[in-house]
């Protein structure tokens, strides 16, 4: 029998958790720090020792409020904590300490841009919580070890509405959820390290169908692929169910990336089965409307107003003020850049170009690029005075630069003797002995193959030593070759 994928229409929504970069954990004053050796952060508080009190880490509640003002969110004012009650190894206490029935952020949205269409994807909800420790399952052949150093560890619950439809959506959710965390300061974002975690709800129902189908939920999904991949293969498993006559279970399924496949891990929990009630130890905490503004006053300027900025008031392309901000750094370094110089076009060429490039070969980032903004204008300065040309710009001196970041690009171009020549008469000189050189090649393009202007232009570029204006040789060619 074959299966009639296309009859059926994917709902899905997401829970993205991501750790918050405060130096101690959400009660307690133990490190947060990735990678130390295990079960060295924790104490008794973090092990849920008897007799042990919480205290609230203040500035979990700050970052907690930033990420709720950039998803356009309503900030809760009366808060408090409760105890979500479930028994797992590496949970110390046997309960979390999260957020229940009043998230400290609700509602809003996040803006995705698919296939050049833009979508606003509703948020439910953006709660706190601890983190639980880890299961390590490849540590010792008859055990399972565990570490607590994770436990505490402050997170956002980010929880959507059931809004996306494909899983080219999910993806584009995701990856604006992590530029989002890292642009604001208050997460890593790296999954692989487990700082961002994405668990998908996903079920499937016939097109036009209003109501929802029996959702599973898939986690352990260690990248923005392997999000996007989990959801294809879910769907897949969940319609092939579906068409034989099968019933789906609702239940929580683990992501195997190695042979792209689910399995089922337990039966899915409602929230009865938590028994959430406030958490005793935890007094409820109240904010005002001036502590909410100091931290929106604290925000910095967000991917996108500055597209806004870059394609209404400099005039630059949509691809260009995109690709500059998908990062936050290459971002303030254009700030940077465009206060030193005016010519935007060039400098947002520079670093989407020369620049991008010499940070991949170095396989670093922008955070790590070690020139000044104003030595890259004063390249952009002698470009636009007809003193170098760009090849030589990117090809020459930006090396030169980034190996002696204390000289200027026109110390540079001095030293290396790169200035352009822009003499007609010198130019021509180069030109009659190139085509005098080559009159078979003179002839070909005479007689249609006008594609050989590059071959003559390069040719004067050598015989310049590079020095040759390439517009002026460029027009005395032409001239010459269409006498």
């Amino acid at each position: 029998m074959s299966v009639k994928y296309d009859k059926y229409e994917t709902v899905i929504g997401l829970e993205v958790h991501a750790q918050l970069l405060t130096a101690s954990k959400l009660f307690c004053g133990d490190a947060t720090a990735f990678g130390a050796e295990p079960n060295t952060q924790v104490s008794p508080i973090t092990l849920g020792h008897p007799g042990t009190l919480p205290k609230l880490n203040k500035k979990a509640i700050e970052y907690a409020i930033r990420m709720g003002l950039v998803c356009h969110c309503d900030i809760e004012k009366n808060n408090y904590f409760a105890r979500k009650n479930y028994f797992y190894p590496d949970l110390p206490k046997g309960y979390q300490i999260s957020q229940h029935t009043t998230p400290i952020c609700s509602n809003g949205h996040v803006t995705i841009k698919v296939n050049g269409e833009e979508r606003q994807i509703r948020l439910t909800r953006i709660h706190l919580e601890e983190d639980a420790g880890k299961s390590i399952h490849d540590v010792d052949p008859q055990n399972t070890s565990l570490d607590y150093n994770r436990a505490g560890v402050p997170l956002i619950e980010i929880v959507s509405e059931p809004d996306m439809r494909t899983s080219d959506e999910a993806y584009a959710y995701v990856t604006e959820i992590r530029k989002l965390v890292r642009w604001i300061g208050i997460c890593d974002g790296n999954m692989e390290e487990g700082s961002l975690r994405c668990d998908a709800n996903i079920s499937i129902r016939l097109k036009g169908e209003k109501k929802l189908g029996t959702k599973v939920e898939v986690k352990n999904m260690n990248s923005i692929r392997n999000v996007k991949k989990a959801i294809d293969s879910e769907v897949k498993r969940l319609i092939e169910l579906t068409e034989n006559g099968e019933t789906i279970r609702q239940e929580t399924r683990s992501y195997d990336a190695d042979t792209e496949t689910s399995f089922a891990i337990r039966t899915k929990e409602d929230a009865e089965d938590y028994r959430y009630f406030p958490e005793p130890d935890l007094t409820p905490f109240n904010f005002t409307d001036d502590f909410i503004g100091s931290i929106k006053n604290s925000l910095p300027a967000l991917p996108e107003a500055l597209i806004k900025k870059y394609t209404v008031d400099l005039g630059l392309p949509e691809y260009d003020a995109r690709v500059i901000c998908e990062d936050k750094s290459t971002a303030e370094y254009f700030e940077k850049l465009i206060s030193e110089t005016k010519n935007f076009k060039a400098a947002a060429n520079f670093l989407l170009g020369p620049i991008k490039s010499f940070l991949n070969e170095k396989n670093t980032d922008m955070s790590e690029f070690n020139l000044a903004p104003s030595k890259i204008a004063g390249l952009i300065a002698l470009i636009d005075e007809g003193k170098i040309n760009f090849s030589t710009a990117s090809q020459k001196i930006l090396p030169e630069l980034t190996k002696n970041p204390g000289k200027s690009a026109q110390e540079i171009v001095q030293t290396l003797g790169l200035i352009q020549d822009s003499d007609a008469s010198n130019i021509q000189v180069w030109v009659d002995q190139v085509l005098s050189r080559m009159p078979d090649k003179v002839e070909e393009y005479r007689k249609g193959k006008k594609g050989l202007i590059g071959l003559f232009v390069g040719e004067v570029k050598k015989i310049s030593k590079g020095k040759a204006d390439p517009k002026i040789t460029n027009d005395l060619l032409l001239e010459k070759l269409n006498q």
